[in-house]
């Protein structure tokens, strides 16, 4: 038997493999624990970056890095800024910057296994796990989470390198690690184990532990490090599957950026390495393999990240020119609307950031809401026109309403089985009850409005041209005060909530106009009760619907502020 047979014998690959598995197990768990913690910590302030500060698109690079820095998911961030961009709230080319700055967010773990602190796992995972288990409040529980989160990273990594050094030995596997010194090999490889795992980070993390066993040369990393920015694009690109036509442009852009980028980087790996070299200390005590093994790590950490903050400042400029094309590889089609409505925010991707998560319920029940105002305007036209057919209409309408309903509990449902913070369970209340809401003012007019209006229809009876300008004024007061109930939902305004309660006194004048014409009326007409009986009828099923604007009003404002301020 030769010399490398008996090698290949010698290995327990078993136990190598199952080693290797296990630590990278552990180095992705401790990723989504210490993420979900920094969500906890951070909180509402995730969405609040992305929204606000966008204008700029060197700003909204920054958003994306620092958003994406604690969420440790690319993909994610730019799942959630498709929403901005369906919902308005962003532009397609401002969205550019934030899906750039989100590749150089994912680098700051590669920076952090580079330290090689991996002794020290054992101290952080178990400070991390007291602070966690005997922690009384929220926060320094999250606190505690994070740092046994990136105790287990590091000690998956520790298990990773303990896992491979048996092939230090192993001329074979020497031999395969030698042709990543192929640029074009390296990057293959890697974007395809990255499009395997969907996880940049843990590519990127294995290749520092080769790096550190002396496997892999500094730009044969840098290769590796190269596809797997490649290859994390897979994620964006399966979730924009069947999605709208922004999902699958935004998913295009990730993918153009990087490939692109890796194109221009790929001739100039030998200066990147240098550049990292000099950016990077140097270990003098050590020569030789050893020294490699201790240098190499921090230098391709330092290599990624420098790849991913120099593209993405040298395409920022460009981010017009990258939205035109991909608009024009992907271009707008007409489609005929059904009936039926889909929800257009709802990301199954976000479920595992419920302050994200939540964000993306408060535009679909914005969504639900102007179907509702839809309804409101459409019933104004019945009020004026008095057909059966606009009547049938409106009921259709609310068909949507329903369907959206069940859309959002079943994801609220979902949000619900995540860890919440005492403030984000609060917030998954009011929204639960806001929905409710909405859905009783869909019914108030569908069911409640239009079945006066078809009493009004079936015996022929109409109001007065007069009574009906005022029926049409006390609707535009509803529709408004409706509007900004949802303005309270959608974007937090507890302005527009306090406007639903001032507007009490409106709505009230409105139904008085109404019924001092009547009272009126019945002076000089004794026989028109049953007109006067559907009229004020329809009275006091818009005094309920405002009372529901007013209910979800309520829920948007702090315990200590009276609903009647």
């Amino acid at each position: 038997m030769t010399e490398i047979a008996g090698e290949f014998v010698g290995l327990n690959w078993f136990s190598m493999l199952v080693s290797l598995a296990a630590g990278l197990a552990l180095f992705l768990y401790g990723i989504e624990i210490m993420s979900g913690a920094l969500q906890m910590i951070a909180g509402r302030r995730l969405k609040s970056w992305l929204a606000t500060v966008t204008h700029n698109r060197f700003v909204g690079a920054l958003s994306g890095a620092a958003v994406t820095s604690v969420i440790q998911s690319s993909s994610v961030t730019t799942v959630l800024v498709v929403g901005f961009v369906s919902a308005g709230l962003m532009t397609t080319t401002q969205s550019i910057g934030v899906i750039m700055g989100a590749n150089v967010g994912t680098t700051i773990t590669a920076q952090i296994v580079a330290f090689k602190v991996t002794k020290a796992a054992m101290v952080l995972i178990a400070v991390g796990f007291s602070c966690w288990f005997f922690g009384k409040q929220e926060k320094f529980k999250a606190y505690g989470s994070t740092v046994l989160g990136l105790g287990l990273i590091f000690f998956g990594m520790n298990i990773m390198t303990e896992a491979m050094a048996p092939l230090r030995s192993y001329a074979p596997f020497l031999d395969f690690m030698q042709n990543m010194s192929m640029p074009l090999l390296g990057i293959f490889v890697s974007a395809g184990f990255t499009a395997l795992i969907q996880s940049s980070s843990a590519t990127t993390a294995i290749v520092i532990v080769m790096a550190s066993q002396g496997f892999v040369e500094l730009e044969a990393g840098i290769a590796l490090a190269l596809g797997a920015n490649i290859g994390t694009c897979i994620t964006a690109v399966l979730a924009s599957i069947g999605k709208s036509i922004a999902a699958r442009r935004a998913a295009l852009i990730h993918v153009l950026f990087n490939v692109i980028g890796v194109l221009i980087w790929l001739p100039l790996i030998p200066f990147l390495a240098n550049l990292s070299v000099m950016l990077s200390p140097e270990v003098m005590i050590l020569d030789g393999l050893e020294k490699v093994a201790q240098e190499a790590p921090r230098q391709i950490a330092n290599a990624n990240t420098l790849f991913n903050i120099v593209n993405t400042l040298l395409f920022l400029p460009f981010t017009l020119y990258l939205g035109r094309f991909a608009n024009w590889l992907i271009p707008t089609k007409k489609v005929i609307e059904k009936e039926i409505v889909s929800a257009k925010y709802l990301d199954r991707e976000l479920l595992n950031s419920p302050a994200l998560a939540m964000a993306r319920v408060r535009l679909e029940v914005s969504h639900m809401g102007q179907i509702v105002i839809g309804m409101l305007d459409h019933f104004s036209k019945v009020v004026g026109n008095r057909k059966k057919s606009e009547i049938k209409e409106v009921s259709k309408i609310d068909d949507q309403v329903d369907v959206l309903q069940e859309y959002l509990l079943r994801y609220l449902g979902a949000i619900r089985k995540t860890q919440l913070t005492e403030y984000q369970s609060k917030e998954f209340m009011q929204l639960m009850a806001a929905i409710d809401h909405i859905e009783h003012v869909g019914d108030g007019v569908s069911v409640g409005l239009v079945g006066i209006a078809k009493k009004f229809i079936k015996f022929e009876i109409w109001s007065s041209e007069e009574t009906r300008e005022d029926f049409m004024k006390l609707l535009i007061e509803l529709e408004k005060a409706f509007a900004y109930a949802m303005k309270a939902v959608s974007s937090e305004d507890q302005k527009a909530a306090q406007q639903v309660l001032l507007m009490s006194d409106d709505i009230e004048m409105a139904i008085a106009a109404i019924f001092n014409r009547q009272a009126e009326k019945l002076i000089h007409d004794g026989n028109r009760p049953l007109v006067f009986r559907l009229e004020m009828a329809f009275c006091e099923q818009a005094r309920h619907i405002y009372s529901l604007s007013r209910r979800i009003a309520i829920l948007m404002l702090p315990d200590h502020i009276s609903p009647d301020t």
